[in-house]
Order: structure tokens, then sequence, then C-alpha cells
């Protein structure tokens, strides 16, 4: 499977409006310090699928020519992560669309107009989509009730999309996400001394996590203009970017 990260940033994205940072002067000038909001492409011999439908979407479906989905699926109910999936009007209709029951309700009082073919799935209950095997599975991500992760299995290869999360993950989805041949997590700012979000991991955390689950390739993303400009952070840190591929 190949999986392409479409959007790193967090909420605002990069650079913030109104913000002159040195972060946010290096993305006005393009680049990969330019992020916009999450959503992650998942293509298999089958087909194509996408993680999340940040408000960008329209950019990226231009940007990387996509041209039809077979299937998204949504980690949790915040803007930032489901409403561009309205770009998909006059687009395509009745798009499968994947996640916990109260997610979808939430997000489909919204998205209705588009009518799309609603799947309710249950936590820790594997279903399969364009021949990959999909679990959703328990993470913490206050003040959201339901918040997940995305397992993605195929041919013995694991992908794991921590969604937004914080540090404390419950045992069971540990278990089931360990050994991981890529590990997408979610790590907003570089130090909790920087700036303390109970409801992220920061880096510190996301590399604690890839080491206690083994994965065998992690990768930042909800990424926020805390950090340093690409070029530096990424001497330090694993830092995603926006268009950033892995072949699985």
């Amino acid at each position: 499977m190949k999986v392409t990260l479409l959007g790193t940033g967090d909420a605002p994205g990069t650079p913030v409006i109104g913000c002159n940072c040195p972060t946010c002067q290096d993305g006005q000038k393009g680049g990969k310090s330019n992020r916009l909001r999450c959503s992650i492409l998942v293509e298999a011999e089958k087909g194509t699928i996408l993680l999340d439908t940040g408000p960008d979407l329209r950019q990226q479906l231009l940007e990387h020519n996509i041209k039809h989905v077979d299937g998204v699926i949504w980690t949790h109910g915040h803007y930032d992560h489901f409403t561009g999936f309205g770009e998909f009007h006059r687009v395509q209709r009745k798009v499968d669309v994947y996640g916990l029951a109260e997610t979808l309700d939430y997000i489909l009082e919204y998205l209705a107009f588009l009518k799309p073919r609603r799947n309710n799935v249950k936590i820790n209950e594997t279903f399969e989509i364009i021949g990959l095997r999909i679990t959703l599975f328990e993470v913490k991500h206050r003040p959201v009730s339901n918040p997940v992760g995305i397992l993605i299995e195929e041919d013995g290869k694991k992908v794991v999309f921590t969604g937004d999360c914080e540090k404390e993950i419950p045992q069971k989805s540990l278990e089931m996400i360990d050994s991981p041949d890529l590990l997408i997590a979610d790590a907003i700012v570089p130090d909790s001394d920087v700036l303390h979000i109970k409801k992220h991991m920061d880096a510190k955390d996301a590399m604690e996590l890839a080491q206690k689950i083994k994965a065998k390739e992690v990768v930042f993303t909800h990424i926020s203009h805390f950090f340093k400009p690409h070029s530096i952070a990424a001497q330090k840190f694993p830092m995603g970017y926006d268009g950033m591929q892995f072949v699985i």
C-alpha cells in the first residue's frame, strides 16, 4: 500500500492567520513549513481511501490528482478532521463513510446533503475496504467522548494512525497496534514546556509511544507552528510534511 500525508497541520494550519513567527514566515514562502489540515490518502491495488477530510480537501484533491475515493474513515468530529468532505459536492456522490455511530451522527448532520453511504463501525472490530483490514482503536482526546485511531493491515504489514490523542492510550489499544511498520503520530508541539496541550501528544510523548509499541518507522503529523521551521525541526524530529509518501 502507499500512504500519502495530504495535510500535516494542526487546526489552524501553518502559516497561522495573523502570525509572523519564524515558522509562519517560512510557511508563507511555501515549502515544507506550509501545512494544510489533516487528511491521509491510502492507496491499494483495489482502490483509494481517505483517513479524515480536513478543511483543505479541495486543494489536496487537486494537487494529488485524486478523482475518486472508495471510502472515508473519520477519527472524530472536530472540524479540522471532517469539514472538507463537503468538497465532494458535484464531484462524487454517495461516498462510503466509516466511523463510530456517535461520530457519524454528529458529522452527517452537517454533511447529509451529500447523501454519503453510512457504515457504522464498532471499536476494536475489524472490517475490510479495498482489500485492506481496518480496525478502529480507542484513544483519549478530551473532551471528545469517542475518538479513535486507525490500524490498517495488508499482507502482514501494519500502518497505525493515532488520530488526535493524548499520551494515555488504553492497554488493549497498545497491544493491538504493537510493532507497526509505520506509526503516524499526533505531535502538536515540540515540548510541553513550550506549550502544554493536554488533549494532544507532544514530540516526546510521540517518540515514547513509538518506542513502546516498537514502531519500525514513525512520522509526526498534526504539527503546529510552535515547532521551528521544518528544515530545522526535521534535524531533531521525524517531521512529516504535506505530500510525504510511504510505500509499505
